[in-house]
Order: structure tokens, then sequence, then C-alpha cells
């Protein structure tokens, strides 16, 4: 799949220059590479971008033993992903802006594979958030660049490319979630080397950014003189648009929910009774239902001019979810994990729709880095107070009304953010 969506954005590119005779027998040749590096690069990103949380969800209850962690403080650990995409995906766009979007997201890699390597043995549960923050500073730049890197080097091929990241994250998320306790047991029964094993995917998402480490332009030689000189358009001040504050809320309400899926709903499975072997599958079932929505939805939502409708039925999925996961979490388990997996389907939409509310890639810079840093920004209490609810409440009823409640403001504000509108138009407004 990589190597046709790679041709094929190799012949729209060169079609759109003059070539002569002897450039257009040397042209394939050596532009194909770069590409089909470039797809590479982008889809073994995506696999990095959630396996530092989803592996800790499946282990939560072993690490906070080995710890001594409270309800409380694991459910500040699960803000903790939240916090550091906030925080550092701000930077993101001016980090790429002087260094290149390719060295940024290469550096985000080698710090994914640093944090998922030294938090395991970093000893106490200070030294284990310092960690996981390292990884997620790592994960929160790469979140923000990838819409970026779509729009500028396939802008022909945004909805197919969002569905093919997101489709790979999808992938490592559920992978994270369905292996890693299997995977602890074969390997001596260690959360340590359970979680640590994940490094050696990022070592893997390294390679084939390091090509690009030194290009500092806007664009690769493979883009057409049209979108070049659509890169260096000026950015729009997104904070005057009011499909950018729709677009951030909507994020960010999205985030909540998933975050607290993989942070806690493995837990939530155990203590109904569900094995804890089983209870990961489960998590994998809800994380895995992204890897063929993925894929389908940005296709979906590039076709239709208000993307609403689709907002509408992924909410009302995830607040049947809640419903029945609250009323009889053992005997419907496997079918309330698959409509809350349709559900997490909210966050490649929010991707989607950031390529499509503005014009140019300076356009998705910004909005990308405000959407995400303020979407991250606002569901950083999600994670936090469903482990203090837990805690004090000494059940899981109330922490799942609160997920179901969230429910009813992202669907009205994902409508807002889908109408048919850009950053830019309205910023001029």
């Amino acid at each position: 799949m990589m190597a046709v969506m790679a041709s094929e954005e190799t012949r729209t590119v060169t079609s759109m220059r003059i070539r002569t005779p002897e450039a257009r027998t040397t042209e394939p040749a050596t532009r194909a590479w770069p590409m089909r590096l470039l797809v590479l690069g982008i889809v073994l990103t995506a696999l990095n971008l959630r396996p530092a949380i989803t592996s800790l969800g499946a282990l939560l209850e072993e690490v906070r033993d080995a710890l001594g962690m409270s309800g409380s403080v694991a459910g500040l650990l699960t803000s903790v992903p939240p916090l550091c995409f906030a925080v550092f995906g701000v930077a993101a766009p001016r980090l790429a802006r002087r260094f290149g979007p390719g060295a940024v997201v290469c550096a985000g890699m080698v710090a994914v594979t640093a944090g998922l390597l030294i938090r395991p043995y970093a000893g106490g549960t200070a030294g284990f958030l310092a960690a996981t923050a390292l990884a997620l500073m790592g994960i929160a730049v790469s979140n923000v660049l990838m819409p970026v890197i779509v729009k500028r080097w396939f802008p022909d091929r945004v909805g197919s490319m969002t569905g093919l990241y997101s489709m790979a994250l999808a992938l490592g998320t559920a992978s994270a979630a369905a292996v890693t306790v299997p995977m602890t047991e074969m390997l001596g029964g260690s959360w340590q080397t359970g979680l640590a094993v994940w490094g050696a995917l990022g070592v893997a998402a390294v390679l084939p950014w390091i090509p690009f480490v030194r290009d500092r332009g806007t664009a690769p030689a493979t883009s057409a003189p049209e979108n070049h000189a659509r890169v260096q358009a000026p950015a729009p001040r997104v904070t005057r648009s009011r499909t950018a504050w729709s677009l951030a809320v909507y994020f960010g309400l999205q985030a909540t929910g998933a975050y607290i899926t993989m942070g806690w709903m493995a837990q939530i499975f155990r203590d109904a009774g569900v094995p804890a072997g089983t209870a990961g599958l489960l998590l994998a079932v809800t994380m895995v239902m992204g890897v063929p929505l993925a894929f389908v939805i940005p296709r979906l939502a590039t076709r239709l001019p208000h993307q609403g409708p689709i907002v509408l039925a992924l909410g009302a999925c995830g607040l049947v979810g809640y419903a029945g996961l609250y009323l009889a979490p053992v005997a419907g388990a496997w079918a309330w994990a698959l409509l809350l997996g349709v559900s997490n389907c909210s966050f490649p939409l929010a991707l989607t729709m950031v390529g499509m509310r503005a014009r140019t890639s300076a356009g998705v810079a910004q909005l990308s880095g405000f959407a995400q840093s303020t979407g991250y920004l606002i569901s950083i209490p999600g994670p936090l107070l469903v482990g203090v609810l837990y805690q004090h409440s000494g059940g899981w009823g109330l922490p799942i009304a609160l997920m179901a409640g969230l429910m009813i403001p992202q669907m009205a504000v994902g409508v807002l953010a889908g109408r048919n509108r850009t950053v830019e138009d309205e910023a001029a407004r």
C-alpha cells in the first residue's frame, strides 16, 4: 500500500512540471525513493504514537503495586499524556520552521525511544513520571507535525494519507494493548521488561527520518512549484477563528475520552471480574477498531461538505458503549469494547478536519498546533478526575457517568467544527 501511494504521489507531482525528455527518464527513479521513505517514516512514526500509553494501561495494576501508587496518583499518571501534549505540542510549529519538520520528528522518535527504555528502571514514581514525560514529549511534537507533513508533501492525498497514518496509529495502539500482558509473561513476568521492549519500535522509527534531518526547506524536491508557493503563504491568526476554537474543544473532549479509555478501561473490566489477559484483549478490541475505520473515515470526511453527520454517529456509539459498560460490564463486554472503539475514531476525524479547515501548509501548521495543544490542555483533568472519583466512590458508576456526560458537548462542538469553512477566511473577517 505504501509503495502504491508513493508511486501515485510521484506521478502526480512530476506530471505538474515541464520536463525535458532526459528528465522524463531520470526523474521518476530519483524522486520515487524519497517519497517511499517518507511514507515509511510516517507509518513507523504513527505506530509509535500510543504504545507508551496503552502498554502502561495494560500493566497499570502491576506498576501501581510496584511503585506504591494510590488511585489518585495513578489518575495523575494517566493525565500526564495530555499535559505533555499540550505543553510540548505548542512548540512543534516553531521548531519545524527552524530545524525542518523531518529533523523535529526524528528527534521526537529518539525521545520516545529513550523514554520507553529508561522509565521502567528509573526507580520510584518521580523517575517513572519523568521518563514517561520524555517519551510523551517526542510523541507530542510528532502528533502536531503529522498533519503538517501530509499537507506539505501530499497536498492532493490529504484524506488517504491521513487515513494511512491514523490506521498505523490505531494498529500500534491496539498491538500494545493486546500483546503487552502475554509478552510480559513470555519474557519472564517482569513488568519492567514488558514496558521497555516497546523501545525497539522507536528505534525503527528513527531511521527513515535521518535523510530528512538536514532538510530546512518548506518542501522536498518532489514538491510542485504551485505547492511551494502555497507553503510560503503567511500563517493565519487562528485564535480569531470560531472554527479553530470549535475544533480545539472537539479535539480536547475526544482526547479526554480516549485517554480515560486507554488508561482505565482494562481496569474497569478487571474490577468487574474479567481476567487480566482478557481485559487487555478487550482494550485491544477497542483500539483495533481504529485500524480499518481510521482509513475509511478520513476518506469519507474529505468527500463530504459537512462532517457533522460523522461526528453524531461516532458520538452515538460512545453513548451506547458507556451505558452498556455501566449496566452489564461483563455480559456485554465485547460489544461495549467494539462500540467504544468506533467512538474513539473521533481522533482521525479531528485530524482530517485539521487538514480541511485550512487552505495552506502554514495554516495547517498553526491550526494543528493550536487545536492539539489547546485540546490536550482541556483533556488534562479528565483522567485525573476519573481516578479521584474511582478512589472515593469505591466503584465505576460516577466515572462512567462522567465519560458519558462529556460526549454530549463533544458532539455539539464537533458539528460546529465540521462546517465547510477555513480559518484563513474567518481570521481575515
